[in-house]
């Protein structure tokens, strides 16, 4: 069995498309996912399965529409995969604040053009993973509306580092 972190798109940002992380569980371990946990009320699960990555992503999106109502983009990276995120980390001498540092899951890696900004903000696209460094915040950022602007990017869901680090932690 393979461990994975299962990272939902665009859920419990307003009042809209709201998941309760135990109804997530429910989901899940019903439909026969093993060791299943959550983490935080912004779409984060890990769980034990024999799918494939690229079974288990579409299996989930299908079982959460069915269940909730609407559709849900899902981001799924092995436990591998994440452990590699928080040890490469490229930004670890800029980066001062989990709370503004971030990482960009991608569904498949994007281009890599980003477009220039004038500011602090600082980024690494590394394959379907992008860092980003928001020292004043995601809101306000040049870079974060820079990235907005980027055409048909591939699908993906931003988390920050102490997230990350938080995920990983609980897929040991």
């Amino acid at each position: 069995m393979t461990r994975y972190a299962v990272l939902l798109r665009g859920i419990n940002v307003g009042r809209n498309r709201r998941i309760a992380m135990a109804d997530l569980r429910e989901l899940l371990t019903g439909a026969g996912y093993a060791n299943v946990a959550t983490l935080l009320q912004s779409g984060n699960a890990v769980l034990d399965t024999d799918q494939s990555a690229g079974e288990l992503g579409p299996t989930l999106e299908r079982l959460i529409e069915e269940r909730f109502g609407f559709p849900v983009g899902v981001i799924v990276r092995s436990r591998d995969e994440v452990a590699r995120v928080v040890a490469f980390n490229p930004l670890k001498t800029v980066a001062t604040d989990g709370s503004r540092y971030f990482v960009s899951f991608a569904g498949t890696a994007g281009s890599g053009e980003v477009p220039e900004v004038d500011s602090a903000d600082q980024y690494v696209v590394d394959g379907a993973e992008t860092y980003l460094w928001c020292p004043d915040g995601m809101r306000d950022s040049p870079l974060i509306k820079a990235l907005t602007k980027i055409k048909n990017p591939p699908p993906s869901t931003i988390r920050n580092w102490n997230t990350v680090e938080k995920l990983l932690a609980l897929m040991s």
